[in-house]
C-alpha cells in the first residue's frame, strides 16, 4: 500500500498542503502580530498622551488658582483603560501622588526618554518579573518648556502574546480540518486517477500473457490517462489482428507447404514400393517430384521475401535503371506461354523508357508478378498489354488483361497473402509486388470490373540518374 502510487499521490499533495498551510500560518501569525502591537502602541500613546495632558492641566490649574490638587486616583484610570501607569521625575504635586507608581529612572535600563515627544519601549519594571510594553509621555506645564517628569502607559507583553496564541490555537484547528478534507478529497481524486492506471496494468498483464481478448474500460475526458487508455485499446487491437493474420499465416502456409510436400512423398513412395514401375511412370513421377519441388521453393522464396518486406527488412538497391531493357525482359518471359495459348500480347510504351534510380531486379519482380497474375486468369486467344507512360514526375507500367475481372469488394483483399481462387497460386505474388512497390517509394493500383478484364498500375517516382 505504502509504495501504490495512490498513496505517494496522496501523501505529496498532503506534503503539499501542510507546507502551504504551515507558511500561511506563520504569515498570518507574524502579520497579526505586527498589526496588534502596532495597535496596541498607538493606543498606549493616546492614553499617555491624554493622561499627561490631565495631569499636567490639572497642576496647572492648581497652581494658578492656589488650590489644592485635584483628588483623582490613578487606579481609576488604570481600571478605566486596563492599563498600569507609571511615574519617572519630579512630582507634579508635591506631597501627594494620587496613586502613581513612580520608578527611578534607572528602572528603564537604557531608554532614553526625550524632552518633547514620546518613546515607546519594552521594560521590566520592579518588582515584576514579565516584560511591559509601554508609552513614555513627557509631562509640560508649557509646551516646549522642560518637563516634570514623563507619565509612562504600560500593559504586560503576555496579554499580546495571548492574543496571538489564540489566534495561532483556531489557526491550527482550521489548517487540521482543511487538512483532513484535502486527505478525504484527494483519497478520492487519487482513486479517480490510479483506477484506470490500474486497469491498464490488469490490461497489460492479460496481454503480456497473450490473452488480447481483454476489456479496457472506457475513460472520459481528453486527459493524459483517457489518451493512454485509447492507445492502448488501438494497440491491443492491433496485437490481436497481427495475432490473428499470424496464425492465419501459418495455417495458410502449413497447408502450401504440406501440398507440394503430399505430393512429393506419394510419388517418391511409390516409386521405392515399386507400385510404380514402368520407365514411363517413374519418369513422370519425377517429372511431378521435381516441379513440386520448383514449386516448394517458390512457396519458400516468396515466403521469405514477404517476411522481410513485412517486417521492413529488405534492403532495396540504389542503382540505375533502364526500364526498357526492365520491360523487354519482362515481357519476353512470358512471350513463348502467349504464344502457346494464344494470347494476343503487346508491349507499348509512350515516348522513350527512361532510366531511373531505383532497384532493377525488384522493379522486374513486381512487374513480372503481376505479368504472372494475368497470364493465370487471362483465358487461351484473350489479350495481355504491357504498358509504360511517364507524365509529372511519375512513370506507371500497366498491365492490362481480358479476364474474368474481380469485383469491387474483393479490390484490397487480393492483396493479403495467400488469397487466391487458383488451385494452382500461392497467393503471394500480389501482396509481394504491393509491398515491393511500398519499399521502391511507389504503389500498385488496381482498376477492375466483372466481364471486362483488369488494369495493375505499378506506379513509381522518376529519380533520374545524376550526370
Amino acid at each position: 500500500m505504502f509504495g501504490t502510487l495512490r498513496f505517494r499521490l496522496t501523501a505529496l499533495f498532503l506534503v503539499v498542503v501542510l507546507v502551504f498551510g504551515l507558511v500561511s500560518v506563520v504569515l498570518a501569525v507574524r502579520l497579526f502580530q505586527d498589526v496588534t502591537r502596532g495597535e496596541s502602541v498607538r493606543e498606549l500613546e493616546r492614553e499617555a498622551r491624554g493622561i499627561a495632558a490631565l495631569y499636567a492641566e490639572s497642576a496647572l490649574r492648581s497652581s494658578d488658582e492656589g488650590a489644592s490638587a485635584p483628588e483623582f486616583a490613578a487606579e481609576k484610570l488604570e481600571l478605566a483603560t486596563g492599563d498600569t501607569l507609571f511615574y519617572v521625575g519630579a512630582s507634579l504635586f508635591p506631597g501627594q501622588q494620587f496613586g502613581l507608581t513612580r520608578i527611578p529612572r534607572s528602572a528603564l535600563g537604557d531608554v532614553q526618554l526625550a524632552r518633547d515627544e514620546q518613546v515607546t519601549f519594552e521594560f521590566t519594571p520592579p518588582e515584576e518579573k514579565r516584560p511591559f510594553l509601554a508609552a513614555a509621555q513627557p509631562v509640560q506645564l508649557v509646551e516646549g518648556t522642560e518637563p516634570f517628569g514623563w507619565l509612562i502607559v504600560a500593559k504586560p507583553v503576555a496579554e499580546l502574546r495571548a492574543q496571538w496564541v489564540t489566534l495561532l490555537e483556531r489557526l491550527a484547528i482550521a489548517l487540521s480540518i482543511g487538512v483532513l478534507l484535502a486527505v478525504i478529497l484527494f483519497w478520492w481524486l487519487s482513486r479517480r486517477l490510479t483506477e484506470p492506471v490500474l486497469a491498464l496494468m490488469r490490461a497489460t498483464d492479460h496481454v503480456a500473457a497473450g490473452r488480447y481478448d481483454v476489456e479496457i474500460p472506457e475513460t472520459r475526458g481528453s486527459d493524459e490517462i483517457a489518451l493512454l487508455s485509447s492507445r492502448f485499446r488501438g494497440m491491443v487491437e492491433e496485437l490481436a489482428q497481427a495475432e490473428k493474420v499470424k496464425r492465419s499465416f501459418l495455417m495458410s502456409v502449413s497447408h502450401e507447404l504440406r501440398t507440394p510436400l503430399t505430393a512429393i512423398r506419394g510419388h517418391v513412395e511409390a516409386i521405392r514400393e515399386g507400385i510404380v514401375s514402368e520407365p514411363d511412370q517413374v519418369q513422370a513421377s519425377l517429372d511431378i517430384v521435381v516441379a513440386e519441388t520448383d514449386r516448394l521453393d517458390r512457396l519458400v522464396g516468396d515466403v521469405l521475401d514477404l517476411a522481410k518486406l513485412q517486417a521492413h527488412r529488405f534492403t532495396v538497391r540504389h542503382e540505375e535503371v533502364d526500364m526498357g531493357r526492365v520491360l523487354d525482359q519482362a515481357y519476353g518471359a512470358f512471350a513463348e506461354e502467349a504464344r502457346r495459348r494464344e494470347i494476343h500480347y503487346a508491349l507499348e510504351t509512350n515516348g522513350e523508357a527512361p532510366v531511373i534510380v531505383s532497384d532493377g531486379d525488384r522493379v522486374l519482380q513486381v512487374i513480372s508478378n503481376l505479368l504472372s497474375n494475368a497470364f493465370r486468369w487471362t483465358p487461351d486467344g484473350g489479350r495481355i498489354e504491357l504498358q509504360l507512360a511517364v507524365a509529372n514526375g511519375a512513370m506507371a507500367v500497366d498491365v492490362v488483361d481480358s479476364g474474368p475481372g474481380i469485383p469491387a469488394e474483393q479490390h484490397e483483399r487480393i492483396f493479403d497473402a495467400f488469397i487466391s481462387q487458383d488451385a494452382n497460386g500461392t497467393g503471394l505474388g500480389l501482396p509481394i509486388a504491393r509491398e515491393l512497390a511500398l519499399a521502391l517509394g511507389g504503389r500498385v493500383e488496381l482498376d477492375s470490373e466483372i466481364g471486362r478484364g483488369s488494369r495493375f498500375r505499378l506506379v513509381l517516382p522518376v529519380v533520374r540518374a545524376s550526370a
